[in-house]
């Protein structure tokens, strides 16, 4: 994947959607947004109970799914902190945290994102909804010993899911 290419979408969410490359991969982040960790680093450690991403492998570069923990079914144990901690998509179409393209939410947003498309409304959007969720950093490192790596794990699973740093 390169600068200039054209991706095609037809996945079990959302076919005919199509969106052009116009950034290098990680690459091109506005000094506001400066994740802990890529898409493909995320997967690899275990997100989303290993549902997320399983039928829109296509769409992103192949090696992002060589390791990464991925199921037919959702499977708290492949998460990082072995916990189930996401509400369903439902719940997330009904607070009206889905926005723009990407009928997954933030997640697939940050994925289309990474690989260098650009969208500058709904890309601000998106990255004020990633500085918001530092607050859960804040309540571990109130919270918590450090290194207590087994203290509030749901919001550290949330945190990974963010692209946090959640071993804080």
């Amino acid at each position: 994947m390169q600068v200039g290419d054209i991706i095609q979408v037809n996945d079990k969410m959302q076919s005919g959607y199509s969106y052009e490359l116009v950034a290098p991969e990680g690459k091109d982040f506005p000094d506001v947004f400066q994740p802990y960790i890529s898409p493909k680093q995320m997967l690899e450690m275990g997100v989303f109970e290993g549902k997320y991403c399983n039928d829109c492998i296509g769409e992103f570069p192949e090696d992002w799914f060589r390791s990464a923990k991925i199921s037919e079914s959702p499977d708290p144990g492949l998460n990082y902190f072995g916990l189930k901690s996401r509400q369903p998509l439902s719940v997330w179409r009904q607070k009206g945290w889905i926005y723009g393209p990407d009928p997954r939410g933030w997640f697939q947003w940050y994925c289309r994102y990474y690989v260098g498309r650009r969208l500058p409304h709904i890309d601000r959007i998106q990255i004020k909804r990633w500085r918001a969720f530092a607050r859960h950093a804040g309540q571990i490192r109130a919270n918590c010993e450090p290194g207590d790596i087994f203290c509030r794990r749901r919001q550290r699973q949330a945190l990974l899911q963010w692209s946090y740093d959640p071993l804080i």
